[in-house]
């Protein structure tokens, strides 16, 4: 999610519902009176799953390329209760290194105050196929609010546990609903010493998927490289 919180994480839970339903007995002689077997009333549980599953030209992480400008395949799960929530999310990277993997675990509460929506958690970035070296933690609180159409947010990351010199970020951004199940979406990032971001991308829902296209563009710090990229994404919930 890395989106992850990326989206990983962005790195943006649907409900599960129990149907129970009676029979009706059957019609006796009409010496008989009819009986009516009970009807169990719907319920709803508090437990929430679901289930994402994208294919992108390029994984994209806070404005580098986690797969040297190479397709990606990534999916997670996510579990939640009354506003509590935990979950796992994976993709294939490629950093030049044995690791290929990446697997975050994450968990958290999200919910709404005075019209505005709030999101607190921990999120462990991890690299199976390598040395723990690689592997870095950090916490994250997030706020949301909607005007109409118009999608606002802001998330701010805190390192905790990291190789060298653990590194904070925070990136704040804007999204509208149009016609047509198309969507507008622009981001700004700031990842400290190492470089900025922005992302502006376009989305259009068709049947239970989702198919974007966007532009990101990275300005590196301290040595890092300068890069941007077109990449097109399609992903599904279930």
């Amino acid at each position: 999610m890395k989106t992850k919180l990326f989206s990983l994480v962005a790195l943006a839970a649907i409900s599960t519902s129990l149907n129970a339903g009676g029979d009706i007995a059957p019609v006796e002689p009409a010496v008989t009176p009819v009986v009516m077997a009970p009807v169990a009333t719907e319920t709803t549980s508090d437990f929430t799953t679901s289930a994402n599953l994208a294919l992108t030209s390029n994984y994209v992480w806070r404005g580098m390329t986690q797969t040297s400008n190479s397709p990606a395949v990534q999916g997670g799960i996510d579990l939640g209760y009354k506003g509590l929530y935990a979950g796992v999310w994976g993709s294939n990277i490629d950093f030049g290194t044995q690791a290929s993997l990446e697997a975050d675990l994450y968990g958290g509460y999200k919910g709404e105050l005075l019209g505005v929506g709030y999101d607190a958690g921990y999120i462990i970035y991890t690299y199976p196929h390598d040395s723990t070296a690689l592997n870095f933690e950090e916490v994250y609180f997030g706020l949301s609010k909607s005007i109409g159409d118009l999608g606002l947010n802001a998330k701010y990351y805190k390192a905790i546990q990291a190789a060298g010199d653990p590194k904070d970020y925070w990136e704040g951004g804007a999204s509208y609903a149009l016609p047509a199940g198309f969507g507008l979406a622009a981001s700004y990032g700031d990842y400290e010493d190492i470089g900025s971001n922005y992302k502006v991308g376009v989305t259009k829902a068709i049947g239970k998927f989702t198919a974007g296209i966007a532009y990101t563009d990275f300005q590196g710090d301290l040595g890092f490289a300068d890069e941007d990229h077109i990449v097109g994404t399609i992903s599904t919930t279930f």
